[in-house]
């Protein structure tokens, strides 16, 4: 897959069930349309949804699966469980936090990848990461990429955002691995994600900025307030 999307746009379909967007149905024909418009992939969230993801496009597709677990702050792709549903979905991809906070069940990324690799070597594994520290204990642990996914959204990162200082946390986990490295958080204009690729990213992905319409709405409305 990492050939496929190289140089590209991957777009974020997803819609949590609180949102009104929420249904496999929805999120196929928001894929449907982001190939048309020019996408290479689309990363995309439960079984359901890329399966239908996966009836609409020929594009490839990274999945994850959101899910709350009461002993842990990991929700991205946490467990086996998870692991599992996805290798049902015939993604060619699987994203999972691979931060290092303590997993739901005490279960380790590295026995996560390891799971992985035994039950589907062709399935390409992302580290959503929030560090340069995490990135490179990635690649050790043997991921395929890294992504900046959850730059800002761990308590330790919280201040921080991609963009920052002219996207200096891309900069730096480009320099510190050897593994493709996709951008993904808050990439929200054109001129950002072709920032994003000439400062070496392999590709990015963008979510809220197309996808997300009551999002994109807040910010019209917060820019008038």
């Amino acid at each position: 897959m990492l050939k496929q999307i190289a140089g590209g746009l991957v777009v974020s379909c997803q819609a949590l069930p609180h949102e009104p967007l929420h249904s496999p149905f929805i999120m196929s024909k928001l894929a449907l349309a982001a190939m048309w418009g020019g996408a290479v992939g689309i990363r995309a969230n439960t079984r359901e949804d890329i399966l239908a993801i996966k009836r609409e496009v020929s594009l490839p597709v990274i999945g994850i699966v959101k899910r709350d677990y009461e002993d842990s702050e990991v929700f991205i792709t946490a467990t086996k469980r998870e692991i599992n549903e996805l290798l049902a979905s015939d993604c060619e991809m699987i994203a999972l936090d691979a931060t290092n906070r303590r997993r739901p069940g005490g279960i380790t990324t590295a026995e996560l990848v390891q799971y992985c690799r035994e039950q589907a070597p062709e399935v390409q594994l992302m580290a959503d990461i929030s560090t340069v520290e995490e990135a490179v204990t990635a690649q050790a642990l043997g991921f395929d990429c890294v992504s900046t996914t959850l730059h800002g959204y761990t308590p330790y990162t919280s201040a921080s955002k991609l963009y920052d200082d002219d996207f200096a946390f891309l900069k730096a986990v480009v320099h510190q691995v050897s593994i493709p490295v996709i951008a993904e958080g808050n990439v929200l204009t054109p001129e950002m994600l072709k920032r994003c690729l000439e400062l070496g990213a392999t590709s990015a992905v963008v979510g809220g900025a197309i996808t997300r319409p009551m999002e994109i709405t807040k910010r019209f409305i917060a820019a008038i307030k």
